[in-house]
């Protein structure tokens, strides 16, 4: 494993790479980013890449830009639009390597960078497959939208938008997450979230604070994988809680937006809530990572 940097919407971002050492290149990758403020030290994303490198897969896990080991500012701002163009920008840089095999790009996501992984695999037609996780498609179904109008106009302005300008909302500084709402309000809300990323941002080195803003560009339309979902071409393993107690993971708008894909798909429901994926060792990751690498296997040259 190797610590690479490349350039992303104006800064340095940062993350691993992994190569599978009984394989000859050029290897199929898999290209990964956490989920909402999760870095990659630590948080669960690092086991699965391992999982994936040892079915014979390079790997790319990496910081989003202002957050863990990545530069940008400013510090602890999330914004979906310029997170999914980061992934993107990951695309592109692999790209360069002699040993990554351009024809079998893979993307991982996890909570709210699935959610960006179903916008990046709308438009980019170099990804063959891809595995998200308890996708943020939100806590409403998308806008109806009969002749695809804003569809259209959500990639478009995914493409070609001022992603950076005016926010339409902006939530924040707050806590990522609390033990006391009334007291110490914060941006997640279950006790389930509080829960997991106390215990697995806490640890050493991982880089993570408990603190982040939340900004929504004036875009022409929502941010929202339903209204994009039927232009993925790519093959789609989405893994979604029965029952996720997160808001904007709503698993019925969920289940929704995989309803909408048109391209080969695969929906595997599973206990555990939001998080469940996320605890290792455990019996749900070993679950979900050996049914993930299955997926890889059987739709990227390994």
């Amino acid at each position: 494993m190797d610590i690479v940097e490349f350039p992303s919407q104006g800064a340095v971002v940062r993350g691993r790479f992994y190569t599978p050492e009984d394989k000859v290149a050029p290897h199929p990758i898999v290209i990964m980013a956490h989920g909402f403020t999760a870095t990659i030290n630590n948080m669960s994303a690092d086991k699965y890449a391992e999982e994936f490198c040892k079915s014979g897969f390079a790997v790319l896990l990496y910081d989003h830009r202002n957050f863990g080991i990545s530069d940008g500012l400013p510090r602890q701002e999330i914004n979906k639009w310029l997170q999914a163009r980061g992934y993107v920008d990951a695309i592109n840089y692999v790209c360069t390597l002699r040993i990554v095999d351009k024809e079998n790009i893979a993307l991982w996501g996890d909570s709210m960078s699935g959610a960006e992984v179903l916008l990046v695999a709308s438009v980019e037609k170099r990804v063959k497959a891809i595995v998200v996780q308890v996708p943020a498609c939100g806590d409403s179904a998308a806008p109806v939208d009969k002749d695809g109008t804003l569809g259209n106009a959500m990639i478009d302005f995914f493409l070609r938008g001022d992603i950076t300008g005016k926010p339409e909302i902006t939530t924040g500084p707050l806590p990522v997450v609390s033990s006391d709402q009334q007291g110490t309000p914060s941006l997640l809300l279950p006790l389930t979230a509080f829960r997991w990323f106390i215990e697995y941002g806490g640890r050493y080195n991982t880089h993570w604070k408990n603190a982040a803003t939340l900004v929504n560009p004036n875009a022409v339309t929502a941010f929202h994988p339903g209204l994009c979902a039927k232009h993925i071409k790519a093959a789609v393993l989405m893994m979604i809680a029965e029952e996720d107690e997160m808001p904007a993971a709503n698993s019925s708008v969920t289940r929704m937006v995989f309803d909408e894909i048109l391209s080969p798909k695969e929906l595997i429901e599973m206990d555990g809530g939001h998080f469940g994926l996320l605890y290792y060792p455990g019996e749900l990751f070993d679950k979900a990572s050996k049914a993930q690498c299955n997926f890889l296997k059987q739709n990227l040259q390994s």
